[in-house]
């Protein structure tokens, strides 16, 4: 059998349904007003607090992130200055990327009902909702990845090579969020030249698309060569600390961050992909995904990474799921277990338990308990500070082993008296080091699993331990603050070995 667009002509551009406008935009404004709603309910994120910082030394690149987050984090600062006003953005996103999701799904010719059921999912996902509510680099590339994925969709199915600077532009936008864009290309590509439509990649349209990409993400990667490329550092340190482990849990992952109530649907997705001849111009979706597997799995990367793909699938396989499910009674009974899932992913992704409750879905999703005890923290460091003789304290530096603790001390620090905070974690280690004139005592923050931290210090000893009110198990909980009479070298000669990569 002749692929699609291999043999131009062969078959008809198939037109497709009326968008549902309506309902769409009532799942996702939905969804906005909900992630709104809560999201003043908990305290920032460690990852928020580093943005909120690296928003104030705006740059083309940073050692672990190009620049599109930290600068939205700067635009957020126009909405106020609490975790409300950070997080109107993704939920924002959020709800544009629902729409994305019911548009893929009309994109493989799904019509009203078929479309809902894509934008609900995309709703309920778990995945989705976590990211939705927090400023993350993974917010912005899951908008980013569907918006690629549409745009490629749009060519594969016309043979319009029209589409490339389209694909290009936003492959381009993502690169400057995260370089996982480069892992949807990767997969894709040779699913193309394995299943068709071929005749996509040839001619000068794909270097029309790459160059405009290129020349979108130039800066950040100038930025990068100019560094020593630190993000390939970084990929590799996450690679070898949690590699062994992401590999484990990549397959159990992957039906929890979607939701175990969407897998009978991306499976649906995934077989007509495969079988439907309809859809035969797409069928390099349902290979790029478990291409994308392959290569997340060997490079040990993070399970979610392939998720936006899984969404796609998701799209696909709404249609198949309608005609079957779409008798009263069987649409009851799917609506009821849909709702299922959404509650339990909202109450495990999303600030709804009081925090004496969080540690009961903590273990599932750690992220909730990063958004605890970080004034908590901040005082306890006070507290520190003030055991430092104020005759010293003009020569005394706040030192922080990681960027949540440095970021939750620049947040809150100055309101209880405490200078800026330095760190040699990522970005940090850039905005520093203290001057050499500062040779007084050193308020140290976390060393007990940096014991070479440490070593870097004299004289320590602990004067306070943070607790976040909450008994949530994070990284914070029982924090030492330490006093050290000093550094066992000037600032300038002992930062290059304080410098953390992850």
């Amino acid at each position: 059998m002749a692929v699609r667009g291999d043999e131009p002509g062969t078959d008809p551009v198939m037109a497709l349904p009326a968008f549902a406008v309506r309902p769409v935009a009532g799942v996702a404004g939905g969804v906005a007003a909900v992630l709104l709603l809560l999201s003043g309910r908990y305290g920032f994120h460690r990852d928020e607090l580093y943005f909120r910082v690296a928003a104030q030394h705006l740059d083309w690149g940073y050692v672990d992130q190009p620049p599109l987050t930290p600068l939205l984090a700067r635009v957020s600062t126009l909405f106020g200055d609490g975790p409300t006003a950070l997080r109107v953005i993704p939920a924002l996103l959020t709800a544009a990327g629902i729409v994305l999701v019911a548009l893929l799904a009309r994109e493989f010719g799904s019509g009203r009902a078929g479309q809902l059921l894509a934008a609900c999912a995309a709703a309920l996902s778990a995945y989705v909702l976590a990211v939705g509510h927090l400023l993350l680099t993974s917010t912005v590339d899951v908008l980013i990845w569907l918006a690629v994925c549409l745009a490629a969709l749009r060519l594969l199915r016309t043979g319009e090579g029209r589409w490339w600077p389209v694909v290009g532009a936003c492959a381009g936008i993502g690169l400057q969020n995260k370089d996982l864009v480069l892992l949807l290309g990767a997969a894709l590509v040779p699913a193309v030249l394995y299943t068709g439509p071929r005749q996509v990649l040839r001619g000068w349209w794909p270097v029309a698309g790459l160059l405009l990409a290129s020349v979108i993400a130039a800066p950040n990667l100038w930025w990068q060569a100019a560094h020593g490329w630190p993000e390939l550092t970084v990929a590799g340190g996450i690679s070898d600390q949690d590699g062994l482990d992401n590999r484990l849990m990549f397959v159990p992952m992957q039906i929890l961050y979607l939701s175990p109530v969407l897998v009978s649907i991306w499976l649906a997705g995934f077989r007509r992909l495969r079988d439907d001849p309809a859809l035969r111009w797409a069928r390099a979706f349902g290979y790029a995904y478990p291409l994308l597997c392959l290569l997340v799995l060997a490079s040990g990367g993070k399970p979610y990474y392939a998720l936006p793909l899984l969404l796609v699938l998701t799209a696909a396989g709404c249609e198949p799921v309608v005609r079957r499910a779409w008798t009263p009674q069987r649409r009851r009974g799917f609506a009821a277990w849909l709702a299922f899932g959404a509650a339990l992913n909202l109450v495990i992704t999303l600030p709804v338990l009081p925090p004496r409750l969080i540690p009961t879905v903590n273990w599932i999703y750690r992220e909730q308990g990063e958004q605890f005890g970080w004034p908590r923290l901040a005082a306890a460091a006070a507290d520190g500070w003030r055991a430092v003789p104020p005759e010293l304290r003009s020569r005394t530096v706040v030192f922080a082993t990681n960027y949540g603790e440095a970021g939750a001390l620049a947040e809150y620090g100055p309101g209880l008296g405490l200078p800026a905070p330095y760190s040699g974690h990522m970005s940090f280690a850039d905005w520093g080091p203290p001057p050499d004139s500062a040779d007084g005592p050193v308020l140290l923050v976390h060393p007990d699993k940096y014991p070479a931290v440490e070593r870097e210090f004299t004289g320590c000893r602990v004067v306070a331990r943070v607790d976040n009110g909450a008994d949530v198990g994070n990284e914070e909980q029982h924090t030492p603050i330490l006093i050290c009479t000093g550094t066992t070298a000037p600032w300038s000669q002992l930062w290059p070995r304080l410098r953390q990569f992850y």
